[in-house]
């Protein structure tokens, strides 16, 4: 048995549904077994900023509480330091304030850009941790799902049924862009759900014609709408990411594609007006899904079971429909997980009519 008595837990990077409750399956499951739990307030910048913020969790900081049940996440996600200063200069400041609270690990509620960098952090520092991914994009490495996935494709999926009744009132042909950055698994599901009539993503090439094409086969089959679902990462036709903006950190971040898509169609095609709608952090909001709150338990139990047994620089995993972990070391090397061109999911969309690109 490891004798781990006091842990940390952050969340890193975007917000997601089911943050909350995965904080609270970590907090429950330490507790159970006498161990003290620090909540790390607003990511890595927590232990790295002068003072410390943090806050000690116990199962009567959610046992009558909303949090669980709501999206955001409890203890705030910001990165405004990370890239800012060298590696080493963090991981030391990490450390330090690590030791300063003497914990003995921590587990990082992230991405795969936060386990990247938090791996990074312990490793310099030489600190036990733990990951549990979440992202609305799903592009986490190894693991078929992350928290908040699946509720950021409800979201998605009710706008697109809301916008297929407008779009029929009005004749038009509606562009739904969501976000995703260069993964497409959050279009393609949120599409496939809602019966979108074209749906395009980074990892296919698409051409404007083409779905022109599917719009004139809409009209021709007697219906007077359709709804288009579109990535914000995919690249206009000179092969160039629209961005509108960057980030903190320098990042640029995509958004305008919809927009793009809306004045070519127009251009070439007048039998259907085009209109864009940009869910943006719409996305990261709403109530979490049974699926993530049950992925959330599943997986904060896992972590602490991990910590437990000594089993230390790893990150949770679902995979082949049960819980297992993977090294730090693998899930970097494997790399942002993109959607399959070949996947059943694209498979699917294919044979049931929707334009999704020129899929090979």
């Amino acid at each position: 048995m490891n004798n781990t008595k006091k842990i940390g837990v952050l969340t890193s990077g975007g917000d997601c549904s089911g943050l909350n409750a995965t904080i609270r399956a970590v907090v429950n499951a330490a507790t159970q077994k006498g161990w003290e739990v620090y909540g790390i307030i607003n990511g890595t910048d927590g232990l790295t900023e002068t003072p410390i913020q943090y806050e000690i969790l116990t199962e009567h900081s959610f046992s009558d509480s909303p949090w669980p049940r709501l999206s955001g996440s409890y203890l705030g996600s910001l990165n405004k330091g990370v890239k800012m200063e060298s590696l080493e200069e963090m991981s030391a400041k990490f450390g330090r304030g690590v030791k300063e609270l003497g914990l003995d690990a921590i587990v990082v509620i992230g991405g795969d850009g936060s386990m990247n960098i938090c791996g990074n952090y312990c490793k310099g520092a030489g600190i036990k941790m733990v990951g549990i991914p979440k992202t609305i994009d799903n592009d986490t490495p190894i693991t078929e799902f992350s928290v908040g996935f699946n509720s950021a494709v409800q979201v998605c999926m009710d706008a697109v049924d809301s916008l297929n009744l407008t779009a029929r009132s009005h004749h038009r042909a509606l562009i739904l862009e969501v976000m995703g950055r260069d993964a497409g698994h959050l279009a393609m599901h949120a599409a496939l759900a809602g019966q979108a009539d074209v749906c395009l993503v980074p990892e296919i090439p698409y051409k404007i014609d083409s779905i022109i094409e599917k719009l004139k086969q809409v009209k021709a089959s007697g219906r007077n709408h359709a709804v288009i679902v579109v990535s914000e990462g995919i690249k206009n036709e000179n092969g160039e990411h629209i961005v509108g903006a960057k980030n903190l950190i320098g990042e640029k971040v995509y958004g305008g594609i919809g927009d793009y898509l809306s004045a070519e169609i127009n251009k070439r095609y007048t039998e259907f007006q085009t209109r864009v709608t940009r869910l943006g952090h719409v996305q990261r909001a709403g109530a979490p899904t049974a699926f993530d709150r049950t992925l959330a338990a599943v997986f904060g139990a896992k972590a602490i079971e991990l910590l437990d047994k000594g089993e230390t620089n790893r990150m949770v995993i679902w995979k082949d429909g049960k819980v297992s972990s993977a090294t730090i070391e693998e899930v970097l090397k494997e790399g942002t997980t993109l959607l399959n061109p070949h996947s059943d999911y694209v498979k699917a969309a294919v044979a049931t009519g929707m334009y999704v690109g020129e899929v090979k």
